[in-house]
């Protein structure tokens, strides 16, 4: 395959994976919510979209902002605040274009909620991803590195 197919294929597996991610918590902070104040009216329908698109925007968004800044480093080379930061760009990118869309057309709090969140969001998910890969990693694997990855990123 490619480079660039196998780019592509992990920027919309990672933007899969964060859609699923950023639709769990959505989804358990509307149960929150309508919980709290079971008089609103019963849409649980279209928050499933709500979260699963900007999730999947700020995951491939991450991995096309991963891929260019640190495609000269290994995996094990990325640090976890390093790696967190990148994913805080990723969802301030699509909080930043939702503001841009929306700007003068909703509240500016609203918008800047929207963009905090993202962000937030965005860091999370990144810092989840690599707990997750270095905590499923075989370390009896022959020809792993220190921290069990050896590859890097982006090959060139």
């Amino acid at each position: 395959m490619t480079k660039w197919l196998r780019r592509l294929r992990g920027a919309i597996a990672m933007g899969l994976t964060w859609a699923l991610g950023w639709t769990v918590v959505g989804m358990l902070g509307v149960v929150a919510v309508y919980t709290l104040f079971p008089e609103l009216p019963d849409i649980f329908d279209i928050w499933i979209p709500v979260f699963a698109y900007p999730g999947f925007l700020s995951g491939v968004g991450f991995s096309v902002v991963l891929g260019i800044a640190e495609r000269r480093h290994s995996f094990d080379q990325l640090s976890l605040p390093r790696f967190t930061a990148w994913g805080a760009v990723g969802g301030l990118l699509v909080g930043g274009f939702v503001m841009g869309v929306f700007f003068g057309r909703a509240p500016f709090a609203a918008l800047a909620a929207i963009t905090a969140t993202s962000t937030l969001l965005g860091a999370g998910s990144a810092a989840g991803m690599l707990a997750l890969a270095r905590g499923g990693e075989d370390r009896s694997l022959p020809g792993a590195g220190a921290a069990g990855w050896s590859n890097k990123l982006i090959e060139e």
